[in-house]
Order: structure tokens, then C-alpha cells, then sequence
């Protein structure tokens, strides 16, 4: 059977009829009286276990150190060089290390990894110094894995087009891996494989295709 619009209406008159107008909510008082224990941490952190706290000493001279070089200007070639090599590679001098496991780890010995925190607050002109210190670095010493690692993340945080002075820059650090390449006797050796990455990425996701290996 077809209803049409105002058989509709009268059966939803009908409907609305049977509905009463005040609805009343059945609710058991004593549940609400009930108490209820809600867990709530006030404490922050949870205490390290025995022998897993570092000494009061080192944690003050790590917030030294990190407080001292956390922001190196863009200018302070020396200081990006310590925060990323760190003062061991920079000096090459041997770390310290202590016979107590719970010091944990310096980075101000061994470099801060190029974490996200860090290179998202670098503007271009900061990216473009700090790899421009690092490929000198590369030109001057040895290709190590912190290395590699900061110039991938440099890499990383260049915006297309290149301006001129970066467009340069990456030129000569692919052509400054290609030298270092050229040096290492194992071509099964792991520091092949980030020189090429490397040289790849300049090559051809930066458009510098006469730089590029030739496909085999």
C-alpha cells in the first residue's frame, strides 16, 4: 500500500500520541552513594631503582655542557662540529669511561645524534652552515657513521629549489664522498654504502645528474 504525504503525517500524529511528554529516568540512589576510587599520580617520574640513578655530579655537568653548546650560533663552525662529532672525534682525544653503567651515555663526548627536536628548528641558512662545516670537516679528516648520519639529516632538511649557496655546497660534498670512496679498499665496507648514498641523493633527488654513478 502507498502512503503519500499526509497518510504519513497522520501516522506520525499517531505515534507521537502514544509517547508520553515526561520521561522519567529510573536511577537506584544507593549506587550513587557508593564510593569510587579514581588512581590519580602526583609523583612525576618513578624513582630509578638501586644502581640505575646517575650521581648528582654528572647530571649537573651534563646540564652544563648541554646548556653551553644546546644552540650554537650558525656562525660558531667549531661549536656545531663539537655538537655533532662530539669533543672526542673533535679533539681526538679517547673518552673516559666510567666503570659505573648507571652515568649513562655523554653525548657531549661522542655528539648528539641529529634528532628531530634539533634539525626541525634549524631555518635554511642554519641547514646550509652547519653542512657546509661538515663537509669541511669531511674534507679534512675521515667519514665516520655520526658523520654520515648528519649529513643525511642536512640533506633531509634542504627545501627545493636550492638556493645558490646550497646548490654549490652539495656539489662539492658529493664530490668530496666520491674522493673519500675512491680511498676504501673493501667494497663490502658499511662506509660505502652511506657515500653512495649520499652521492645518490645529490645526484639524483637534487638534480645533479652529472654527478650521479652511472646506472650498472
Amino acid at each position: 500500500m502507498r502512503l503519500n504525504f499526509r497518510h504519513s503525517f497522520f501516522f506520525c500524529r499517531i505515534e507521537a500520541a502514544k509517547c508520553p511528554d515526561v520521561v522519567v529516568a529510573e536511577i537506584d540512589p544507593k549506587k550513587l552513594k557508593k564510593k569510587q576510587t579514581v588512581n590519580i599520580s602526583l609523583s612525576g617520574c618513578q624513582p630509578a631503582p638501586v644502581g640505575y640513578s646517575p650521581t648528582l655530579k654528572w647530571q649537573r655537568e651534563q646540564v652544563a655542557h648541554f646548556s653551553a653548546i644546546r644552540q650554537p650560533k650558525s656562525d660558531d663552525e667549531e661549536g656545531w662540529k663539537k655538537f655533532c662529532l662530539g669533543e672526542k672525534l673533535y679533539l681526538e682525544a679517547a673518552v673516559q669511561v666510567s666503570s659505573d653503567d648507571s652515568e649513562g651515555i655523554d653525548y657531549v663526548q661522542i655528539g648528539f645524534p641529529p634528532l628531530l627536536s634539533i634539525v626541525s628548528r634549524m631555518n635554511q641558512a642554519t641547514v646550509t652552515a652547519v653542512l657546509e662545516y661538515l663537509t669541511n670537516w669531511l674534507a679534512a679528516k675521515e667519514f665516520t657513521t655520526e658523520l654520515g648520519r648528519w649529513l643525511y639529516a642536512l640533506l633531509a632538511c634542504l627545501e627545493k629549489p636550492l638556493l645558490p649557496e646550497a646548490h654549490s655546497l652539495i656539489r662539492q660534498l658529493a664530490r668530496q664522498c666520491s674522493e673519500v670512496r675512491v680511498l676504501e679498499e673493501n667494497k663490502n665496507d658499511e662506509k660505502v654504502s652511506a657515500l653512495n648514498l649520499i652521492i645518490c641523493l645529490v645526484g639524483r633527488y637534487f638534480d645533479q645528474h652529472d654527478l650521479a654513478d652511472e646506472a650498472t
